[in-house]
């Protein structure tokens, strides 16, 4: 597959050239292999990852360092990671996904959409209003004081703060400040937290991740950039399949109830996209204030839901999608963010994404 030499020519407009002097920048094929052991050894955080490269010595062989040589520094990882851009990192990917399709490992005409729950690096209790710039606590205690508690009684006030009638924390009023991006959600365990949603289009005959990315934790699956989304997938699909399969790449698409957009999914039909995605609100739609081909796709989608090819399909969303989500965030150390911002994370996410698909080619 030759897949350092690609690495390094994808990489090479980020780095300086070595006539121009200065110190020796790190082989960004290392960086992979850490935020690779990072992945199979289920470590958050690039501190960690780098603790645990310095300490094992067949990591280190791993990485091509010898015993009395330093390994990079968790700094380090965080200058690459600012100085690769995130269109880099989704070529390195692309071609992980070409030695996948080589090894018939993917054909990338059924595929299925979801999102997770990523537990954003921000507390609740940072919250400010974005208005007034007063913080949350602050706010509880003034309220409390309204209603004749002792400001000064945390346990009075907490109590008052968790039965106070119009309890709601809204991310129209409320962010963090050290991490705006940062929204107001329900993590894994029903909790209330600041979190992001992670979202995979995933192949499912094989498992492959074909496209991955952080979005705002208050951003609606069905919002008005599902269809760009979704072909944004089936570009990658098509810069990887030869030119026999690219017409097929993508004709299918597995979500769950969450994804139903009427006119996302009519824009999906119109683009030759087979939909199969159940709606939850079937009898409750109003058809007089639908489109024709907004009916038509709507019909369509329901026809495949019901097909017995359409069925199937469902089950392997199930496998594929939860599955791929358990490995890169549950065992591969991303449920719990340890950077800030979408961009940064989605980096971090395509890096543990193209370890997956490669764990795919390995077994």
């Amino acid at each position: 597959m030759k897949f350092a030499p690609q690495v390094w020519a994808i990489c090479k407009p980020a780095y300086a050239e070595a006539a121009k002097g200065g110190r020796p920048g790190i082989d960004p094929v290392v960086y992979l292999k850490m935020l690779m052991v990072g992945f199979f050894e289920n470590i958050g955080s690039e501190r960690g990852i780098a603790s645990r490269c310095a300490d094992s010595l067949s990591i280190r062989g791993f990485l091509g360092y010898a015993l009395t040589e330093a390994t990079p520094d968790h700094s380090s990882l965080s200058v690459i990671r600012e100085r690769l851009s995130l269109e880099q990192m989704q070529a390195m990917r692309r071609v992980l996904l070409g030695a996948l399709h080589q090894h018939g490992l993917l054909k990338g005409r059924k595929t299925g959409i979801d999102s997770s729950i990523i537990e954003a690096n921000a507390s609740l209790r940072g919250l400010e209003h974005r208005n007034t710039e007063e913080s949350y606590w602050e706010y509880v205690k003034r309220l409390a004081g309204e209603a004749g508690i002792d400001p000064q009684d945390t346990k009075a006030v907490r109590r008052f703060d968790k039965k106070r009638k119009g309890r709601k924390t809204s991310n129209e009023d409320w962010q963090n400040p050290h991490d705006p991006e940062a929204k107001v959600g329900r993590t894994k365990d029903g909790a209330c937290d600041m979190v992001y949603k992670p979202e995979h289009t995933s192949n499912l005959e094989s498992g492959a991740i074909i496209h991955a990315e952080v979005r705002a934790g208050d951003a609606a699956d069905n919002d008005a950039t599902l269809k760009a989304r979704l072909l944004a997938a089936r570009s990658t699909l098509r810069k990887v399949l030869p030119k026999a399969q690219r017409d097929k790449a993508m004709s299918e698409v597995c979500a769950d109830e969450g994804y139903v957009a009427t006119e996302q999914m009519a824009r999906l039909h119109s683009a030759k996209v087979r939909t199969i995605i159940g709606d939850p609100q079937q009898g409750r739609r109003s058809k007089e204030k639908q489109s024709r081909r907004q009916k038509r796709a709507l019909h369509r989608a329901k026809c495949a839901v019901r097909s017995k090819s359409g069925k199937a399909l469902l089950r392997k969303r199930g496998e594929h999608l939860e599955r791929g989500f358990c490995h890169v965030l549950d065992h591969g150390g991303l449920r719990r963010a340890t950077l800030r911002g979408t961009e940064k994370l989605s980096k971090r996410l395509v890096i543990a994404v193209m370890a997956h698909n490669l764990s795919l080619l390995l077994r």
